[in-house]
């Protein structure tokens, strides 16, 4: 794991080329990573990365993880509106529930990945 990004928390985009609502949201969550320069911003295409996604399969989209190490912080669908992602990540903290163990395991892979 990135030494330097260890502590930081990451805000992870699940989505998929195909879905049309996942490539409108995304201007949405680049302008979150604008706005949170703190925090670790990745999207990632579910189907690219399906090795990747282990034994997880969204079938909603777009969802989202974000945690800090292998803690996770909050993992599902999201609504695809901006205001709405701005409110989840201010009411985030370190002390969010420990998420399911499958999303434990992806938030393990993807900080042990080569940024």
């Amino acid at each position: 794991m990135d030494g330097e990004r260890d502590g930081q928390r990451r805000v992870i985009g699940l989505c998929a080329q195909w879905c049309g609502v996942c490539r409108e949201w995304r201007a949405a969550f680049d302008a979150a990573a604008a706005a949170h320069p703190q925090d670790h911003f990745e999207w990632i295409d579910v189907e690219d990365e399906a090795d990747l996604m282990g034994d997880i399969d969204i079938e909603t989209f777009p969802s989202l993880l974000v945690g800090r190490a292998d803690r996770v912080l909050f993992f599902g669908t999201v609504l695809p509106k901006a205001e709405m992602l701005t409110r989840l990540l201010a009411s985030l903290d370190a002390d969010a529930g420990p998420g399911t163990p499958q999303a434990r395991a992806l938030m393990r892979r993807i900080a042990s990945r080569q940024l």
